[in-house]
Parts: structure tokens; C-alpha cells; sequence
């Protein structure tokens, strides 16, 4: 006898109407999504009759979620960037020069005098006058070496140090370079996607490809040539010692230093150290602000570590200029007048307020630790997008159509019990990914046009079974009952390979495969959930009714 108790019943059909619920706001996906916009931006504290009215496009005790729309439905932009790890390893020497000399100093009776000689950006060359001394040189310079902090690097130093005539080299060791190789990599993919984030797109593909390259993929952006300019901007903030100030940019400003031009003054250059005090690595917040004239500014705040050697060096260097280095122009230059404790301070220049709000906005996303170079763009215009939509919808409605008749011609109204489960089928899976926030792309519109293919199957076999077991002069009731019991396990067989194929594609693939195997899987979930138990709950409620002596499936 078939039968299903009334708590499963019960369940069934909450499941049924909760998934068609989150499903329903994407019939309605221009309206529903400015409503969400108005939301968003009214609690973060706009307000206008606009947004007002946008916001009320929508009722507020119904779902909102929908279902976000990829790259190549959307239109947007694609970049395909590769980072400059190399440029970390200067960097690096840089930063590790006044460590060595402050070092080496109480050694001069050892080592005589200390100089820094040029030599290649990876590497830092220090001459010292004694040479019978370095032996000891090189024990103190090896005494700046730290472990390694990653899991191939156990046991390993970060620096090594070799003699070279009366030459001190110091470069990075191997497992040092790539550590750092790995960690300049994350660090640029997390700095991309906040920046992005603070612009406040939607649902961008920020990944990883390869060991040095990052995939970028920002739906609704204008062109590729303004997400460049979200992201390519480096913003390296550095406060540097100020050696001189003049107009000729081609002099040698000695080893140690580097000319950089003014930002505000047009032919002025400021010779500088090239070791910073403080970098903006050190900063944990940045924000648009104006100064005692009113003019747009940035008011900064450093960690504990930048606060201290802020402090420190403003309280020892009382009188002397302090110069300010965005990526390598000085866009302020002030004289220190007293100490300044607590890490704090403003940024002043001929800034416009919008200037000033995006400075703001990259000095508080982080600096990128190193160059991104761009090794492919793309734009994709929303009207190709759009005819991407609409080839999917013809697809997936001519696949839907010729199922739905195949059933009612082969099952009649046993077909028209699995056609209503197809239809649940199709709610269902909108109504997933909008609860989880997936991304639709082509090929997940290739994966749902696949799902209403496969979708019947699990009908097709528990038909057939019912079929079979009719033929063996069983009642209906017996029949249906042993069908849906027998055909059980191939069912459960064919999707889980097919799921398992899915994960594949999710765990191994990238965006595009992503969002096929997202669909897939969903929709095989979906699918053996309305062919079993959907279908059977419709038959059951046909049967009770009816109470038919015999059926024709």
C-alpha cells in the first residue's frame, strides 16, 4: 500500500514553497535589485526621495535575494594580471639597510667604517674599510637573520651573508624568495578584492591562477580601463628623511638616496632616503578629512610599531622636513614642528574632495606589495550580455517544452504529475542559488538547460519500474508502491556519479566551470529530491482520491 505520513507530507511541501519563495524575486530582477541598492545605500546613512521610492519597489517582508548574474551576462570587465614579485626583493634590501648599519655601528673599531655600494635590486652590498674584521661583520649581519615562516622554509633563515673581497653581499635564500613569492601573491589578491569592495560592486571573481597571476572579473563595471584604474594604482604611502629640495632632477643624489618629484610643485624635486621611517603597511586607518583652511586632506593613524617610530623620529628630528611619498611623488613635504605621539596626522595637498575620498579609500585597502602587470583586458557590453540571457532563455525554454510533451505523450498523467515536478525542479533551483548567493554564468545556464535533461530521468526509471511491476498482474497500489521501492537504487547510482563529477568540476575549475558544476550539482539535488518525493506525494494524493482499480502508466 502506498502511503506517506503527514509530517513528511507537511515537509515537502514547506520545502517546495520555501525554495519557490526565494525564487520568486528573480521574476522580477530590475525592481527587486534597485530596491536592494536603496536599502544598502539608505544604512549606510544616504537619503533622498529617490532612494525612498526605490526602496519601496519592493515589500520588505517578502525575499530579496536574487540570483547574481556573471561576467558574460552582465557585461563588465576581465583582467588577467601577473605581480611583479620581484619587485618585493628591493624592497626588501631597502628596508634592511639601516638595520645592518645601525648594527655595524658599535663594530667600527672592528670593521672601520661602513658604506653602502650599488650593486643589483635583490641584493644589498656593504663595504666596510677593515677588512680583517669581517669575520665579525659577517656574525652580526647573520645575527639580523630570521626563520623562515613558511612550511618548506622549517629550520632555514630568511637572509644570507657572504664576503666578497672587503664587501659584505646580503641577498634573500631561496626558500625566503618563495615564501615571499606566496605571500605577496595572497597579499595582492586580498588588497584587489577590498579595494574593489570599497567601490561597492557586485559579486566580482577575484582568483588565482598559477603561481603569480590573478584572474579579475567585475560584472556591471564600465570598462576594463576604469577597474585598472580601481586596482592598478599601487598607492605605496612612505614617510621618508628629506635630504635637499631643488629644481634639477638630474643630479646624483649618493648611494642610500633617490630623487623624486614634487606632486603639488611642478619642477621640483626632493632628495630623499630611500630607507622609509614609516610605511603605510603600518596604517590601520585612513580617512577624508580637511585641514585648518578647509581644504580637503586625509587624516591617518598608524599600528602601535609605525605609532612608536613615528614618534620617535618626529621628537628627535624637531625642525627638519618630513617628506610624504606617494608612489614615488612627494605630495607634502612639511617641517616638523614638536613631537608627535599617538601615530596620528594629516595629509595635505591641492587634493579635490573626490581625490582625497579615493586616497583614502587605497591607503586604507592596503598598499600593493608589488607592480601588477596586466597581461590581458577585456570589456563586455551589457548588450551582449544580454543577448547571452537571451539565448539562454529560448534554450532553456525550447529544452523545457520538449520535455514537458515527451512526458505527457509517453506517461499521460503520470507525465503530467513529473512535468508539475519539473517546474518545482526549475523554482528549486533559483531559489538555492539565490539563498547562497551563487553567480549565474553561460555555462550555468548550460548546466540548468543539462538539469531539465536529466531531470526526468529519475521519473523515467520509477515509471518504467511501475510498468513492469503492472505486467506481473499486481494491483496499482502494490505496483506504484514496489516501483518507486525498486528503482530506488539506480537512481540513487546514476546522480551520485554525476554529483561527484560536479565537485570534481567545482574543486579542480575556474569561474566559468565553476558556475557550471554550481548548477549541476544543484540541479541534481533538486531534481532526485522532486522525482521522488514530489511526484510521489502528487500520485498519492491522485490515488487517495481516485482509488482507481486499475492505472495506465
Amino acid at each position: 500500500m502506498i502511503q506517506l505520513e503527514t509530517w513528511k507530507r507537511v515537509l515537502i511541501v514547506l520545502l517546495c514553497v520555501g525554495g519557490l519563495a526565494m525564487a520568486f524575486p528573480n521574476a522580477f530582477y530590475t525592481r527587486v535589485e534597485q530596491h536592494n541598492d536603496a536599502v544598502a545605500a539608505i544604512e549606510l546613512g544616504s537619503s533622498s526621495p529617490e532612494l525612498e521610492a526605490q526602496a519601496g519597489q519592493w515589500p520588505s517582508w517578502l525575499p530579496s535575494g536574487l540570483v547574481n548574474l556573471g561576467l558574460d551576462l552582465r557585461g563588465g570587465a576581465h583582467l588577467l594580471a601577473e605581480v611583479q614579485v620581484e619587485d618585493v626583493y628591493a624592497s626588501r634590501m631597502e628596508v634592511l639597510w639601516p638595520d645592518v648599519r645601525d648594527a655595524l655601528r658599535p663594530e667600527r673599531s672592528t670593521v672601520g667604517t661602513i658604506r653602502l655600494q650599488p650593486g643589483p635590486e635583490d641584493e644589498l652590498r656593504v663595504k666596510i674599510s677593515q677588512p680583517e674584521g669581517m669575520d665579525r661583520a659577517l656574525e652580526v649581519v647573520r645575527g639580523l637573520a630570521n626563520p623562515v615562516t613558511s612550511l618548506t622554509g622549517v629550520g632555514v633563515t630568511d637572509i644570507e651573508a657572504r664576503a666578497e673581497g672587503d664587501t659584505i653581499i646580503v641577498n634573500l635564500t631561496e626558500a625566503e624568495r618563495l615564501a615571499t613569492d606566496e605571500r605577496t601573491v595572497q597579499q595582492s589578491l586580498e588588497i584587489i578584492r577590498r579595494r574593489i569592495d570599497e567601490v561597492g560592486t557586485r559579486e566580482p571573481t577575484i582568483q588565482r591562477q598559477g603561481a603569480s597571476r590573478i584572474l579579475i572579473q567585475v560584472p556591471g563595471i564600465g570598462s576594463a580601463g576604469e577597474l585598472k584604474e580601481i586596482i592598478g594604482t599601487t598607492a605605496q604611502l612612505t614617510f621618508n628623511p628629506v635630504v635637499s629640495r631643488g629644481s634639477d632632477g638630474d643630479v646624483n643624489p649618493g648611494i642610500g638616496n633617490k630623487i623624486v618629484p614634487s606632486l603639488d610643485e611642478p619642477g621640483t624635486f626632493y632628495v630623499i632616503e630611500s630607507a622609509p621611517v614609516v610605511t603605510g603597511e603600518e596604517l590601520v586607518d585612513a580617512q577624508p578629512a580637511f585641514d585648518q583652511s578647509s581644504r580637503p586632506a586625509v587624516n591617518f593613524r598608524f599600528n602601535t610599531a609605525g605609532a612608536r617610530k613615528f614618534g620617535d623620529y618626529t621628537a628627535e628630528n624637531i625642525g627638519a622636513p618630513f617628506a610624504i611619498v606617494l608612489d614615488d611623488e612627494v605630495i607634502s613635504a612639511p617641517v616638523i614642528q614638536s613631537h608627535i605621539p599617538g601615530g596620528s596626522g594629516i595629509i595635505t595637498g591641492n587634493f579635490s574632495v573626490e581625490e582625497s575620498t579615493n586616497l583614502a579609500i587605497l591607503l586604507r585597502a592596503g598598499a600593493l606589495p608589488a607592480g601588477l602587470d596586466f597581461l590581458e583586458e577585456r570589456t563586455i557590453g551589457p548588450e551582449l550580455g544580454q543577448d547571452s540571457i537571451d539565448a539562454g532563455k529560448v534554450a532553456t525554454m525550447v529544452a523545457f517544452a520538449a520535455v514537458l510533451v515527451f512526458m505527457g505523450l509517453s506517461y499521460g498523467l503520470f507525465g503530467f504529475f513529473a512535468n508539475v515536478a519539473l517546474i518545482v525542479n526549475i523554482g528549486l533551483i533559483f531559489g538555492l542559488l539565490s539563498l547562497i548567493g551563487a553567480t549565474l554564468t553561460l555555462p550555468g545556464i548550460a548546466g540548468i538547460v543539462l538539469t531539465v535533461g536529466m531531470a526526468v530521468d529519475a521519473n523515467v526509471l520509477i515509471f518504467e519500474r511501475i510498468r513492469e511491476e503492472l505486467r506481473t498482474a499486481k494491483g496499482p497500489a502494490r505496483a506504484i508502491s514496489l516501483g518507486y521501492e525498486r528503482a530506488m537504487s539506480a537512481i540513487v547510482d546514476a546522480n551520485i556519479t554525476t554529483l561527484i563529477t560536479a565537485i570534481i568540476l567545482f574543486a579542480m575549475g575556474s569561474g566559468p566551470v565553476r558556475g557550471f558544476a554550481i548548477t549541476l550539482g544543484l540541479g541534481i539535488i533538486t531534481s532526485v529530491f522532486t522525482a521522488i518525493f514530489v511526484t510521489r506525494l502528487l500520485v498519492i494524493i491522485w490515488f487517495e482520491r481516485r482509488r482507481p482499480k486499475t492505472i495506465e502508466v
